[in-house]
């Protein structure tokens, strides 16, 4: 079993996540509605904007891509 990441990475993904969500409000969409277009259930939405869930270069991509900005911008 892996083993947990470490504080400083933990901390980095929260951030991510902060953007992500922030981007997200800025572009008035719901959770639900981007988790519907980028075609996961909401709560890995959830998780991945509370820092919780690692998501991969794909689904970041993907997110972007849904909300509007670029990739750069989450990350």
């Amino acid at each position: 079993m892996p083993s947990a990441p470490p504080d400083w990475v933990l901390t980095r993904r929260r951030a991510v996540g902060a953007r992500i969500r922030s981007a997200r409000q800025q572009a008035n969409l719901t959770q639900e509605r981007v988790a519907l277009m980028i075609g996961i259930d909401r709560p890995s939405i959830v998780r991945i904007e509370q820092g919780q869930q690692a998501p991969t270069l794909d689904t970041l991509i993907r997110i972007a891509d849904a909300i509007g900005v670029p990739l750069r911008d989450l990350v």
